[in-house]
């Protein structure tokens, strides 16, 4: 079932399949549910048979959602307020479990951290370089927004994008879904934004699965370590293989399943 619901001057989609206890999803940046279906990257269909209700949703100015140039609209703790105006949405009276992947990893742990009593579990996919490896990612991020606006989208994507790690080689490629007008802002507001500090990670005491990949400077083993160890109850499992990625699915279902300790 597909729904809409307006915040901040945006209206955003969501897709909702299943019944049972709510989980909701946060894709990467730049993508939407529809592009991730289609790069078939992660499998729910494990977590949908356990009897589990997942909500799927496209951040704001991606996908079927809508957004405005501004950069301050797409920075994590502004796509955190998203995520939890989602939760209001739906009702969602009891505490949930969250997955994000790169972009809504950053988007679940500052709503985490902003309202921790909502989160029962987290899962956080290919975690983003964060701390002190972030500056360089921010950096290309102006850059990119700059060259847009002087020569157009078309100009920048022809330059071509950072290589992707081997693990996920195989992965078809697609253009970014915010509309180009809206794209600088948001590369400006993922620019400007970071992972909640090692510091304050550690005051978080829901259960957390961390799933990354080798080799890929955007989301490095660092971040995801650094995230292992400062999560007071975290567990990490990294893929070295694209068949190891497809499990991904069955271990988000038996992570969310478990009896909680």
């Amino acid at each position: 079932m597909e729904g809409r619901f307006r915040h901040r001057g945006a209206e955003l989609a969501y897709d909702d399949a299943g019944t049972g206890s709510l989980a909701v999803y946060a894709h990467g940046g730049l993508v939407s549910q529809a592009v991730e279906q289609r790069m078939d990257l992660f499998d729910w269909a494990p977590l949908l048979q356990t009897g589990r209700r997942l909500v799927r949703y496209d951040a704001r100015a991606h996908g079927r959602s809508t957004g405005r140039p501004a950069a301050e609209d797409y920075t994590y703790p502004s796509l955190a307020d998203d995520l939890l105006a989602l939760l209001d949405h739906l009702g969602a009276a009891e505490p949930v479990d969250a997955i994000g992947a790169s972009m809504g990893c950053g988007t679940c742990l500052h709503a985490a951290v902003r309202a921790p009593n909502r989160f029962s579990r987290l899962v956080l996919l290919i975690p983003p370089t964060a701390w002190a490896s972030r500056e360089a990612y921010a950096q290309a991020n102006r850059n990119a927004a700059d060259t847009i606006e002087r020569e157009g989208a078309a100009a920048w994507l022809a330059a071509g994008r950072a290589p992707r790690p081997a693990v996920v080689a195989d992965v078809p490629e697609f253009s970014p879904t915010p509309p180009e007008a809206i794209l600088p802002s948001v590369l400006r507001g993922l620019a400007d934004s970071d992972l909640p500090s090692p510091a304050t990670l550690a005051t978080l005491r829901c259960p957390a699965l961390i799933l990354g990949w080798l080799d890929d400077p955007g989301h490095p083993v660092s971040t995801a370590a650094t995230l292992a160890g400062f999560l007071p109850r975290a567990e990490l499992h990294l893929s070295q293989t694209r068949a190891d990625v497809r499990t991904w699915g069955a271990r988000i279902a038996d992570f969310l399943t478990r009896p909680r300790p």
